[in-house]
C-alpha cells in the first residue's frame, strides 16, 4: 500500500514537472518576436551576439523564472493557510496579508525608502506589512478557542479593507509619478527588469517550500483539529506561529515584487487537492509546481491576447481563477 502511494506521488510530481517545463518552453517561444522551439538550442549555443539571444536570456527567461517563483509562492501560502484553518476559502487575501504587503510597498514608494535602502526595500516593506497584519489578526484572536473561528476570518477581512482604504489614501496624496508607479504595481505585473529582485523571489519561494516541509506532518495532524493534534504530540501554537510567518513571508515577497495577483493562492490548492488528496507530504510540492505552471501560462495569455499590447497578469488570473472556482462550486468539488 505504501509503495503504491509513493509510486502515485512520483507520477503526480513527474507530471507536474513536465507541465512546468512545457509552460516554460511555451513562454520562451511566445511573444511579438516569435522564436521557433527547434531554433532555441542553436541560438543559446551559437547566437550570443544576436537579438534573439538577448530576447531569450534578457527578457523572457527572467520573466519565466519570476512567474514560476511567484506562482509557486502564492499557491504554497494558500495551501498553508487552508491547512491551518481547515477552511477552503482562506488565502492571503482573505486574511488581509496581501493588503498589508500592499500598504507596505505603497509606503515605500511614496516616501522613497528604496532610494535609501536600495532595491531590497520592496520585499522588505512588503514582508513588514504582511507581518504586521498577521500579528494583528493573531493577537486580536489569541484568546479564541478555535483558530478556524469566523471571528478571525472577519478580522482579517476587515483589516484587508482598512489596508486597501489606506492604499487609496496614499494614492490620493501622492504625486503623479508615484501614483503611476502604485497603479501599475497594484494591477500586477511580471515585467520586472531587476535581476536582484528576481533572484530574491526565486530563493525566497524555494526557501518557503523547504521550511514548510518541516511541518507537513503537523499540517496533517491539524486537519484532525487542534485537540487531536495536541494529543498526537504536536505543539500547535509553535507550529501555527511558524506557518503564519512563512505564509506572510511568501505573500509579502510575492506582492512586493509582482504586485497584487489574485486567485493563485485560492484556486490552485483546490484543484491540486482534488488530485492528490489532503496529505501535505505531496500537497505542498504539488501546489507549488501547479502554481508555477498556472501563473506562467497566465502570463503568456496576458502577453498575447491583445498583442502587441500587454494585459496585467493579475487580470488574467482573476478571470481564469474566478471562472474555475465557480465551476468547481457548481460541481461541488471544492473540498478540503
Amino acid at each position: 500500500m505504501i509503495h503504491k502511494k509513493i509510486k502515485q506521488w512520483i507520477f503526480i510530481l513527474s507530471g507536474l514537472l513536465c507541465l512546468v517545463l512545457a509552460a516554460g518552453i511555451l513562454a520562451l517561444c511566445t511573444g511579438s518576436a516569435g522564436i521557433d522551439f527547434t531554433r532555441i538550442p542553436d541560438i543559446l549555443l551559437h547566437g550570443k551576439d544576436t537579438t534573439q539571444y538577448s530576447i531569450l536570456m534578457g527578457i523572457r527567461l527572467p520573466r519565466i523564472l519570476l512567474a514560476m517563483a511567484i506562482g509557486g509562492a502564492l499557491s504554497l501560502a494558500g495551501t498553508l493557510l487552508q491547512g491551518m484553518f481547515r477552511n477552503p476559502l482562506v488565502e492571503p487575501y482573505t486574511l488581509g496579508i496581501s493588503g498589508g504587503a500592499s500598504l507596505g510597498v505603497c509606503i515605500n514608494i511614496l516616501f522613497k525608502f528604496y532610494a535609501v535602502i536600495g532595491i531590497a526595500a520592496y520585499p522588505l516593506f512588503g514582508f513588514l506589512g504582511a507581518s504586521i497584519v498577521i500579528f494583528l489578526v493573531y493577537s486580536l484572536n489569541r484568546n479564541s478557542t478555535n483558530i478556524r473561528s469566523n471571528r478571525m476570518l472577519l478580522t482579517g477581512v476587515m483589516i484587508s479593507y482598512v489596508a486597501s482604504s489606506l492604499v487609496m489614501l496614499l494614492m490620493a496624496l501622492s504625486h503623479s509619478d508615484d501614483l503611476q508607479n502604485i497603479v501599475l504595481w497594484i494591477m500586477g505585473s511580471l515585467d520586472e527588469p531587476n535581476t536582484a529582485l528576481i533572484r530574491i523571489a526565486c530563493i525566497g519561494s524555494l526557501a518557503g517550500l523547504f521550511i514548510s516541509y518541516f511541518f507537513c506532518m503537523d499540517l496533517n495532524a491539524l486537519l484532525l483539529g487542534d485537540e487531536e493534534a495536541s494529543n498526537l504530540g504536536i505543539n500547535t501554537a509553535r507550529s501555527k506561529k511558524i506557518l503564519f510567518i512563512t505564509a506572510s513571508f511568501l505573500t509579502g515577497l510575492s506582492v512586493s515584487v509582482a504586485g497584487i495577483i489574485m486567485f493563485v493562492g485560492l484556486i490552485v490548492p483546490h484543484f491540486v487537492r482534488m488530485m492528490t488528496g489532503p496529505d501535505h507530504r505531496i500537497l505542498l510540492a504539488a501546489s507549488f509546481l501547479a502554481g508555477a505552471a498556472f501563473l506562467t501560462v497566465s502570463d503568456v495569455i496576458a502577453r498575447v491576447i491583445i498583442a502587441p499590447l500587454e494585459l496585467p497578469v493579475g487580470v488574467i488570473t482573476g478571470i481564469i481563477g474566478g471562472v474555475m472556482f465557480i465551476w468547481a462550486l457548481s460541481k461541488k468539488q471544492v473540498t478540503l
